[in-house]
Parts: structure tokens; C-alpha cells; sequence
């Protein structure tokens, strides 16, 4: 316990670490059974005994969040070993179990071969040599740690078949997985800044425009998250989630970040203020703004109808390297959560991503790269991404 509260998922915030550590404790001790969500925010949280959970579900949306994180570091290989610590979901009483190990169990002995006099003068067959002779197919890592040459790579032809090899063989990288390169190949965890809007209050708000807000974030942003995270998962990519309000600096240049939302989230803005796009307040109307065009450009909110609904908003998608943190940024943000969430799907879906690289050079992936997004918002939500400009350098 005191090894995952000393790690940077948890020493950033006060009431993870109190949940933790106060149910592990109470479990130790034998009291697991009065671990209830009233006791925990009364022992661990200060609540008074007469508060109401349903009111004040500190514990509950606490709970969920170290439950993740939990996941999130155990996920990591450098802590593969370690005693795991769990909260399973609807319970307050951790669990704790012995991670298993994998052994490698030895292979049996033929007694033929065994018995069978060895040639002295026949070289012995390579493990790779054995594997063809067996019809195993081999993984392309241990390829490299053979030494295979290209003698070797006809035999396996020959061998598996060139259209089963084939299929075997790693795809070529598409646009999605290009763009998204900087940060499933960066070093240190990745960093998602999720914006927390000034109006959530007591973890649950509705913005001026009526969105849904869900523990404090836009549903937008949630989806947004959900879209963004995709592209590290086959890779293994080690990932935390933090507001933007609790991101330091030093955590921003321990890898790679990316940026999520734009007026309610000041890393995005900042990040942002010498982009050729980038996010401005004028007269108290925000916008995007082209700061390197050779004529001035913004674009702000549209509005239609006698109650002015939302109609038009805009994003920026940019992926850049970014000099002050030393760390590849990937920003997706619009002036509102509908631009976001239009702007997640630009970078997701490779039909609306290949409309934005067909506005940029063939050597795109070398660059730093910003575009600026359009949609069309019907009875609240966001229609497709359309691609108005788009800039590299």
C-alpha cells in the first residue's frame, strides 16, 4: 500500500490515497465488514454522521476513480510481481492476491532420441532449424535473436506457404497509427489533461448550453477520452487521466501529453499561444484564431433559432512537438465540447483523418501538423468533422 500511495497516480490528490489506505488498513485490522460508504466518508473523509451519500457521494465517485488507477498501475509491466491490491466494483472491502508467474515448463525428453547414438560429426540443429522441422511457426522477435538470414526466411516460405507467412507478417502503419506514433512510441506514461469546467459544482453540472457534465467533466470530453485512448492500447501504453487543475508542469515533461478540451482546460491554452491556430477571447466571445495567415481569420460560435441553440462549432486538432515541455502534444480541443468531440472523430476515424493529411505534405509524419475543424451541431450534438485549414511546419 505505502509503494502504490508513494506513485504519481496517487501522491497528486488527497482522497485516493485516504480511501486506500483507510480500507486497507480497516481490512487488515479484521473491521472489513463496516467497511459501508457512510462509515468511509465519516472516518475517512470527515464527514459528519448524519450526511447524506446520496447528496454527497464522495465515496462513491472516489472509489470508482482509484479503482482505475489501481488497474492503470498494475498494468504496467515494472510493477509485474508485486502484491495486487483490488476494489472490486460495488464493494468497499480491498482484496489482495499473489500476481501469477508464468513458468516455462521444461520440454520432455524423448526416450528415442535419448537412445539414439549422436552423429559427432552433423552439427546440431538450431532451435530455428527444429521449429521448421516441426512445423512451429516463429515469432518475428526471436528472428532478430536467431539471426535469421534471408536463407532462413525461404525456408519458412517453403515451409508455412507464402500466403500463410504473408498474413503472418506485420501490417504497414496506417495514417492513424502514423499520427498517433509520437505517443505510443515516447518515453515515460502518457498524460491525459482533461479541462474541468469552472460551473461543475459537488461533481455533477450543466453548462450554459445545457450539456451533460459527468463527475465534473463535459460528456464530450469523456467521449473524446474514450475515442483517444484506443490507439494505445494495442501497444501497451502505460496512461493516466488527471484534470488540469491537478497536471504540474514536472508531470507534463515526463512523457508524452495530450490535451483534451480548450477554454476550461489553461494547459491547452497555453500550449496553444504561439500555434499559427490557436484560442483567443475577444469582447468576451471566444474563438479560434489563424495567427499566421497572410489576412486575419477566426471563426466563433453559430447560432440559430428564437432560443439561439448551438448550431456551429469549431475545433483545433494539432500534433506537434512541443518545445517548452520537450514531450510530443496532441491537442484536440474545441470552443465548446461538441467542437471536442468532432474534433476526437477527425483523429479516430481514418476517412475524416485522411481529409485532413490530403491538405498536408507526404512527409506530414516528420512535421508538426494543426488543422481546424468544423461541425454542425443538431438538437445538441455534433455532426461530422468538416476541414477548413490546415498548417505544418
Amino acid at each position: 500500500m505505502e509503494r502504490l500511495l508513494a506513485h504519481s497516480l496517487f501522491t497528486n490528490s488527497k482522497r485516493y490515497p485516504a480511501l486506500l489506505s483507510y480500507t486497507v488498513e480497516q481490512t487488515l485490522l479484521g473491521n472489513a465488514a463496516a467497511l459501508k460508504e457512510r462509515v468511509i466518508g465519516v472516518e475517512a473523509f470527515g464527514r459528519a454522521h448524519d450526511y447524506d451519500p446520496n447528496l454527497d457521494p464522495v465515496v462513491r465517485t472516489c472509489a470508482a476513480e482509484v479503482r482505475r488507477r489501481l488497474v492503470q498501475y498494475y498494468y504496467d509491466p515494472a510493477h509485474s510481481g508485486e502484491l495486487v491490491i483490488e476494489l472490486a466494483a460495488g464493494s468497499y472491502i480491498p482484496t489482495f492476491r499473489i500476481p501469477e508467474v508464468a513458468h516455462s515448463a521444461a520440454p520432455e525428453s524423448d526416450p528415442q532420441t535419448e537412445s539414439a547414438p549422436k552423429d559427432h560429426g552433423a552439427e546440431e540443429p538450431s532451435g530455428l532449424d527444429r521449429a521448421v522441422a516441426e512445423g512451429v511457426a516463429v515469432p518475428p522477435a526471436r528472428w532478430r535473436r536467431w539471426g535469421i538470414g534471408l536463407a532462413a526466411v525461404t525456408v519458412l516460405l517453403a515451409v508455412f506457404g507464402t500466403g500463410i507467412l504473408v498474413g503472418r507478417l506485420p501490417k504497414a502503419p496506417s495514417n492513424v497509427d502514423l499520427f498517433w506514433e509520437p505517443i505510443t512510441s515516447g518515453q515515460g506514461p502518457v498524460t491525459y489533461c482533461l479541462g474541468k469546467p469552472v460551473d461543475a459544482v459537488d461533481g455533477q453540472a450543466t453548462s450554459p448550453e445545457g450539456r451533460l457534465r459527468s463527475g465534473g467533466l463535459d460528456a464530450s470530453d469523456v467521449v473524446t477520452l474514450a475515442r483517444t485512448t484506443t490507439p494505445l492500447v494495442p501497444r501497451h501504453v502505460t496512461f493516466r487521466m488527471l484534470a488540469d487543475s491537478d497536471v504540474t508542469f514536472a508531470q507534463l515533461r515526463e512523457g508524452p501529453v495530450v490535451l483534451i478540451g480548450a477554454f476550461d482546460n489553461i494547459w491547452t491554452l497555453r500550449l496553444t499561444q504561439d500555434l499559427p491556430f490557436g484560442f483567443e477571447t475577444k469582447d468576451g466571445v471566444r474563438e479560434v484564431v489563424d495567427r499566421k495567415g497572410p489576412t486575419p481569420r477566426f471563426w466563433t460560435l453559430e447560432r440559430t433559432g428564437p432560443d439561439q441553440r448551438l448550431a456551429v462549432d469549431y475545433a483545433i486538432v494539432a500534433r506537434i512537438h512541443d518545445k517548452t515541455t520537450g514531450q510530443p502534444v496532441i491537442v484536440i480541443a474545441g470552443i465548446l465540447g461538441e467542437g471536442t468531440e468532432a474534433a476526437s472523430e477527425a483523429v479516430y476515424n481514418p476517412a475524416y483523418l485522411d481529409a485532413i493529411l490530403a491538405k498536408a505534405p507526404e512527409n506530414w509524419d516528420r512535421l508538426n501538423l494543426e488543422a481546424v475543424i468544423r461541425t454542425k451541431v443538431i438538437q445538441g450534438h455534433p455532426g461530422p468533422p468538416e476541414i477548413l485549414a490546415v498548417d505544418t511546419w
